[in-house]
């Protein structure tokens, strides 16, 4: 490995473009904050804040849910699913500039968190709104309306907050319940809050008429949709080693390469999706569970018979391989699950590079064997045996050798970000997750 020269970086402004900062998911945030605060400014001029029939009032609450649609929509699954159709759907003879943009389109979630967060901040805007028309006694608000509003502004909040990279991270079980819980009541609290000021202002207008109706209808459904379908259902564990379990499905859904399915055995609770595994010409799927926290390692331990999932098999950043002629698959340990699919369908021409501690102990000789059998030329780094390997320089040898367009990488998120910015540093097209909120 040390004869292996890595090509230097790129000129400062090109590397700061493709540094952590600019990625396009902070890209995005900043552009849907900066859409707000237009439309903060122009309001501040053109709106009456203070008239008494409160016509700013209604103009931020439909501000306000707007934002929170754009928010909910774009996590939506079949709206993911569609993101990652258009998206892959770029010709491969196209330039290589133009596929690998359309390759950044799992970035989306920058534009959930900043929705949802300047949703927040306007929320707050129109809760001081309400506050004002309160005390000074103008029409249209009530004791009610002030008492929910304060309650959903502080719900919102503890979301935000908890949604925080470093929050999350740390405590990402109080992370889910804060998110699912929290923004189930709050959803509820808009449609009582929403009724109440229907009925103060004794509007004989059919609810059906309002604009805000239906996009709390529309934020509803969205929401709720996965729920449909949820089921609890058999599956078969096999684990090779006390590290791993490798689990198999068919309950009549055939999932598509580069997809994931969520598995819950508390399904009010927490929910850990996984990359879905079909076998070519086969029902069913199957899934490679690696202990890697308290709930990875419960379900290794107790193997149980059967698992909630719901839900439809949503498209993850792996399926970007559609968008080259060749790739380089970097992974390490169990995110050689995410990368299995796509070896074994071999759409797109590849050469895995896989760093694991002993392979056939740790996955079982039946895996490994099925990942040489159509990666004869993998490079597979046994680390029990020969240590840690520089992943960076192994990924570029690789990419170099066959003349790849890209490098995709699934590791954790410390090894993925090295892996990546290495690779865009150099002009290399490089992607992985990014662990977004």
């Amino acid at each position: 490995m040390e004869n292996i020269v890595l090509p230097p970086k790129k000129s400062f402004l090109y590397r700061l473009g493709k540094s952590p900062l600019f990625i396009p998911y902070h890209r995005l945030f900043i552009l849907v904050s900066v859409v707000n605060i237009i439309i903060f400014i122009k309001a501040t001029t053109t709106w009456n804040w203070f008239h008494k029939n409160g016509i700013a009032i209604d103009n931020i609450a439909l501000v306000v849910l707007i934002n929170f649609a754009i928010g909910i929509l774009i996590r939506q699954q079949y709206i993911i699913n569609l993101l990652f159709t258009i998206a892959t759907s770029v010709p491969k003879n196209w330039p290589l500039f133009i596929r690998r943009i359309a390759a950044k389109v799992y970035h989306f979630g920058g534009i959930h968190s900043a929705s949802t967060t300047m949703g927040t901040l306007w929320y707050l805007v129109f809760v001081a709104s309400l506050y004002y028309h309160y005390t000074n006694s103008l029409p249209g608000v009530s004791t009610e309306i002030m008492v929910i509003p304060v309650f959903i502004l502080a719900l919102l909040f503890i979301i935000v907050l908890m949604a925080l990279p470093k929050m999350r991270a740390k405590y990402h079980n109080q992370f889910e319940l804060t998110h699912r819980l929290g923004g189930w009541t709050v959803l509820l609290l808009f449609w009582v809050q929403m009724f109440l000021f229907i009925g103060l202002k004794n509007e004989q207008v059919s609810i059906v008429y309002s604009v805000d109706f239906w996009i709390l209808m529309t934020i509803t459904i969205s929401v709720v949709l996965p729920w449909l379908r949820l089921k609890k259902v058999a599956i078969d564990i096999v684990k090779p080693s006390n590290h791993v379990a490798l689990t198999s499905f068919n309950y009549g859904v055939t999932p598509f390469a580069g997809s994931s399915t969520a598995l819950s055995t508390r399904p009010l609770l927490e929910w850990h999706s996984f990359a879905n595994v079909p076998s070519p010409k086969k029902d069913g799927f199957r899934l490679t569970i690696s202990r890697a926290g308290d709930w990875t390692g419960k379900f290794i331990s107790e193997k149980p018979e059967k698992i909630w999932v719901k839900g439809i098999p949503t498209a993850g950043v792996g399926n970007v391989d559609k968008l080259f002629n060749k790739v380089i698959w970097v992974a390490t340990g169990s995110g050689i699950g995410p990368c299995l699919p796509h070896l074994l369908l071999n759409e797109t021409p590849s050469v895995l590079v896989w760093a694991t501690r002993n392979p056939e102990k740790t996955y079982g000789t039946n895996l490994v064997n099925e990942i040489k059998k159509v990666q004869p030329n993998a490079i597979i780094w046994d680390t029990d045996a020969d240590g840690k390997p520089d992943l960076v320089k192994l990924a570029y040898q690789a990419y170099s050798d066959f003349n790849a367009e890209a490098v995709i990488c699934i590791s954790n998120q410390s090894l993925t970000k090295k892996v990546v910015h290495n690779m865009e540093y150099r002009g290399i097209p490089a992607y992985g997750a990014i662990w977004d909120s």
